[in-house]
């Protein structure tokens, strides 16, 4: 018996079907197409993402702490709540363009709210030195 496949979204797939060596070769010939035209991130342009991820990551879970505790959550719940950033759109699906952005979802526990997070984590976004035309 073969398991279910895990279905993202809200609509399932149009097929689950495996590529054919034809569909495989249409992506090489179309990947060598625009080699010329500089559109892929090499390693390094592709490490640099997943670090600012990381720090992304990291600024809103301690955000989230900060707010917790100046809302009078006892320090070792606060401790505890969670956070996380989610990535949507072409970076997601590993289809982005050299130097495109990336849309991200920030998740926060419902105790924070959208006031809070368009204030003081835009401050906290505003005091990292990499920021740049924040909106």
């Amino acid at each position: 018996i073969k398991p279910t496949p895990k279905a993202y979204g809200i609509t399932s797939p149009i097929s689950l079907a495996e590529p054919k060596p034809f569909d495989l070769e249409l992506t090489k010939k179309l990947e060598e197409s625009l080699v010329p035209f500089d559109v892929f991130e090499t390693k390094l342009e592709l490490a640099h993402r997943m670090e600012v991820l990381a720090k992304l990551n990291k600024l809103l879970k301690d955000w989230i702490k900060q707010v917790s505790l100046s809302k009078n959550m006892p320090p070792n719940v606060a401790e505890t709540v969670g956070g996380k950033i989610y990535t949507f759109g072409s970076y997601r699906l590993g289809v982005n363009a050299k130097g495109g952005d990336i849309d991200a979802l920030c998740v926060a526990p419902r105790h924070l709210d959208r006031s809070d997070f368009f204030s003081s984590f835009a401050d906290v976004l505003k005091q990292q030195p990499e920021t740049k035309d924040l909106r």
